[in-house]
């Protein structure tokens, strides 16, 4: 299992200078079937999504604590015994301590928050990596008094790379005050100041309808919802809501900006998926056009193999 476990963290080697949080195991492609590896500074985790390597959870956690000498590691089941998808896995720390779940990672330029046994995800999710990192560039390119905008914006991450990069505003909009709360200590995290208008709690629809009413306009806009969402009776499915709530985001995107749409629902194919981004899009700004299509960074191995390891995304400028 080292030999394993060393050949696919060398994988990931053009990651070292970027960042100290990524995935060192996607199941099968890495060799390690049901099974991911993620690291997020010193702490790691595994997460079992099938129960083809259960019952060495043992030998696993020591290879990993003799590999990479670990301050913690957690272990996640996100399957049930019955091969049901489970919402609240079952987690245990396996090596170290609770306190040491809880730390800071870098990427880039920006530095966030993690605590490994909060949540399913830590508080930053790593196949999303490459898109904030240019989220970050291309705010660079823009004036001084661009506006961003977050939607389903967890906790915040594409905002503090838009503000790192020079964005006068980014506006995070999520149904959940405690994952906004977590958005504001990122904020704190890489010293930037809270301003008027960048957080709102509620329904990402609503927040765009009141600001095509108010006149607002943004320069980007990152839209990544979960599949399904539930908020004061509204129920959000994203194959049924998706696109025509890209359509309402076009009516809030300045001439000359972009959008950037993804998903990890696995039904979704990449080509199909950009073409109806793009016709969503042009029902606003009929010169739109696709900057790029794409799936999971590099340290995603076999991407789009499994349901637990899938992404499409695609950028369109306008």
């Amino acid at each position: 299992m080292r030999h394993l476990l060393e050949i696919a963290f060398e994988k990931r080697a053009p990651l070292f200078d970027v960042t100290d949080a990524f995935r060192i195991v996607n199941g099968a492609a890495d060799g390690f079937p049901g099974l991911t590896l993620d690291k997020f500074g010193d702490r790691f985790q595994i997460q079992y999504f099938g129960d083809e390597l259960l019952r060495e959870r043992g030998a696993v956690v020591d290879a990993v604590a003799e590999t990479f000498n670990p301050a913690c590691i957690v272990v996640k089941e996100r399957l049930s015994r019955s091969g049901k998808s489970l919402e609240n896995a079952p987690m245990e720390v396996a090596f170290g301590s609770r306190e040491a779940a809880v730390g800071t990672v870098r990427e880039g330029n920006a530095k966030f928050h993690v605590d490994l046994l909060d949540t399913v995800n830590p508080g930053l999710f790593l196949d999303m990596r490459h898109v904030r990192l240019e989220v970050e560039e291309r705010f660079r390119a823009l004036s001084n008094n661009a506006r961003f905008l977050n939607l389903f914006s967890y906790t915040c991450s594409f905002s503090v790379h838009a503000r790192l990069g020079g964005a006068s505003v980014a506006t995070n909009a999520d149904i959940s005050g405690k994952i906004l709360d977590k958005g504001r200590e990122n904020y704190a995290l890489n010293g930037l100041d809270l301003r008027p208008g960048e957080f709102f709690r509620g329904n990402a629809l609503e927040y765009v309808r009141w600001a095509i009413k108010k006149g607002l306009k943004f320069d980007g806009i990152v839209l990544d919802p979960p599949s399904f969402a539930r908020f004061k009776g509204m129920n959000f499915n994203v194959r049924e809501h998706l696109m025509p709530l890209v359509s309402e985001c076009a009516q809030v995107l300045n001439p000359h900006g972009f959008i950037m749409v993804s998903s990890n629902y696995s039904e979704f194919a990449l080509d199909s998926f950009a073409r109806d981004v793009l016709a969503a899009v042009k029902n606003e700004h009929k010169n739109a056009r696709t900057a790029w299509k794409r799936g999971q960074d590099i340290d995603f191995a076999g991407s789009g193999a499994t349901k637990d390891s899938c992404l499409v995304a695609t950028l369109v400028e306008v």
